[in-house]
């Protein structure tokens, strides 16, 4: 039995993958969603990497699956303690050292989206229901009112310290209409900083409440092969 490590993006919530656990454990497997204290001052990406440890204790067969800016928190877990494969979904995708807050002009994901935008027809002022929720259910977008916190400074401001990606598989993916991080950004990003290519599912850049059975599909293809090792 493979356990899936699920970590959210930038806010936190474990809610986030709540349509795509029951899925994965369906199939015979563990689903951990991670819930990640983004609204504390106090904690940064090294808090974050000894939370999922700690969830993750007792067990030997990890996937490490995540979702934008948890691509931060996901190399500082994996020179922790061992992990069989990752998968970065629609995620920021760290150099060693490199902090979440200045990722943003080193890729350069602004001009990517506005230029995105331009080319798709959609509005280039960023707002949540056109770069987040256009693909989302309203029903399912609704639900997760209760479950949003800001991220606060701190994780932004935090080196990810790791010294190397380990060798182990590691599975870049991207929602084929992902409007915050576009397809061809990270197509570039996913070749300069790893030297891989993307895999595309359906979807934006909340693929996991948008279309979780294809993205369960996709990780348990994943559970099944050992393909792009670094």
């Amino acid at each position: 039995m493979t356990t899936f490590a699920l970590l959210p993006g930038a806010g936190g919530a474990a809610w986030y993958w709540h349509r795509v656990v029951p899925l994965l454990e369906a199939a015979g497997h563990e689903a951990v969603a991670v819930d990640l204290p983004a609204d504390d001052p106090e904690a940064g990406l090294p808090e974050y990497a000894a939370l999922v440890e700690s969830a993750l204790d007792g067990r030997d067969d990890v996937v490490l699956v995540a979702q934008s800016m948890g691509g931060f928190t996901v190399p500082i877990v994996a020179a922790r303690r061992p992990v069989r494969a990752i998968v970065l979904l629609n995620a920021m995708v760290p150099l060693p050292g490199e902090t979440a807050g200045a990722w943003w002009d080193a890729v350069g994901q602004e001009d990517a989206r506005v230029e995105a935008a331009r080319a798709g027809g959609y509005p280039t002022e960023l707002d949540l229901d056109t770069y987040f929720f256009h693909d989302v259910d309203p029903a399912v977008a609704a639900g997760g009112a209760e479950h949003e916190r800001d991220e606060v400074d701190r994780a932004f401001e935090t080196p990810c310290e790791f010294s190397q990606w380990p060798d182990v598989p590691v599975h870049v993916v991207a929602g084929a209409d992902d409007r915050f991080f576009p397809l061809d950004l990270q197509r570039r990003v996913a070749r300069e900083r790893l030297g891989l290519d993307v895999d595309v599912v359906p979807g934006g850049h909340l693929a996991a409440l948008s279309h979780p059975a294809e993205l369960a599909a996709y990780l348990l293809g994943v559970d099944g092969e050992r393909a792009h090792t670094l």
